[in-house]
């Protein structure tokens, strides 16, 4: 309430003197009325890294806004290990109310005592892999590895891990540097995955990268998400987010110019969380957008920037239903292995590809 308090004195919101307005229609779950009308008295969410260009999350803000119109929203855009950093050096004082972030960081958090336990509305129906088991984090959309193509720079679109080794496709392959970005750690599992490994043998994907480098076919490695140059036309093939490329091909502009493959022989779905923070300032209000975002109408919300709703069953909007195929050969990653797996990753990356 102090928070509200603050903005309205610098005019950032409006002072209100009624109580919170109940929302038109029914309730998305029992107990939401009540529950906004806790919020109303607290009146601020400060949710940590959702970014509003990643993930749909500006449309997020704007669709819980118009529901909840006496709670105010503001976030950060940190990255998700320096959120974890951001939670533990204020831990004695927490400024967040939520935290989003690359599953692997939330367990990192959860370790760590930064987290107090929730299970949003349709927290059951999540794989037990894509959930903490007192919901101290939980998967609230998920992304997928896939070949994004600029067809006016390829002639012939890769459909499978096995083409992007052809000579054709010599200095025409970027990804990401899985020490450094999270993206590129994914990368790594689906290689492996797509390479008959899987989360206890990740060999065969680290060969594969050998192999990639070594045919001449990898352009360069980036250190953070080369979006903009994709848009730019500097970049063949990229190995990232199906979300991306469907991005860049439906709404940025691109169009035709723009295939996105997923590997015929596999590939892996990562989850991204959210969890409620420890002592943080509003926890109703925090409660209150969780619950948004895992609805039914929240998960929607994510299907039309073409990220892909973690609840199963969710019906996507038509105009993106055809956009998001059904994809059997992608599997979802078990991101607590794929935490106790990072050193190995980045080692065995360094060697296969650096040589080192």
């Amino acid at each position: 309430m102090l928070a509200r308090s603050l903005l309205v004195l610098l005019g950032a919101i409006p002072l209100l003197t009624n109580t919170a307005q109940a929302f038109d229609g029914p309730e998305y779950y029992s107990g939401e009325r009540g529950l906004y009308q806790a919020a109303s008295k607290e009146g601020l969410v400060v949710s940590f890294d959702t970014g509003p260009t990643w993930a749909n999350w500006a449309a997020q803000f704007r669709a819980f806004k118009q529901r909840y119109p006496e709670v105010e929203i503001t976030y950060n855009d940190l990255g998700s290990a320096a959120t974890v950093v951001a939670l533990d050096k204020a831990r004695n004082r927490p400024q967040a109310d939520t935290a989003y972030y690359f599953a692997a960081s939330a367990i990192d958090a959860t370790t760590k005592g930064l987290l107090a336990p929730f299970k949003p509305v349709n927290f059951e129906k999540l794989p037990e892999v894509f959930r903490h088991p007192t919901g101290e984090w939980f998967t609230i959309h998920s992304l997928q590895i896939a070949f994004l193509v600029n067809t006016k720079l390829v002639k012939n679109v890769p459909q499978s891990w096995a083409d992007l080794l052809k000579p054709e496709y010599k200095n025409s392959v970027v990804y990401l540097d899985p020490r450094s970005a999270g993206v590129g750690q994914v990368t790594m599992f689906a290689a492996a995955f797509g390479n008959g490994g899987d989360m206890t043998n990740l060999q065969p994907g680290f060969d594969y990268v050998r192999k990639l480098h070594q045919a001449g076919n990898v352009l360069r490695v980036e250190g953070t998400t080369p979006y903009a140059k994709f848009l730019k036309g500097e970049i063949p093939i990229w190995i990232g987010y199906e979300n991306d490329g469907l991005k860049a091909k439906h709404t940025d502009g691109l169009g035709d110019a723009v295939q996105v493959v997923t590997p015929q022989e596999a590939s892996v779905a990562a989850p991204y969380a959210i969890s409620l923070v420890k002592n943080g300032p509003n926890p109703n209000s925090a409660k209150l957008w969780l619950n948004f975002t895992m609805s039914d109408a929240g998960q929607a919300i994510f299907a039309q920037g073409f990220v892909r709703p973690s609840v199963p069953g969710i019906k996507l909007p038509s105009d993106v239903a055809d956009k998001l195929p059904a994809s059997p050969q992608v599997r979802p990653l078990d991101v607590v292995v794929a935490a106790q797996k990072k050193a190995e990753v980045d080692a065995g990356w360094v060697k296969a590809a650096l040589g080192n």
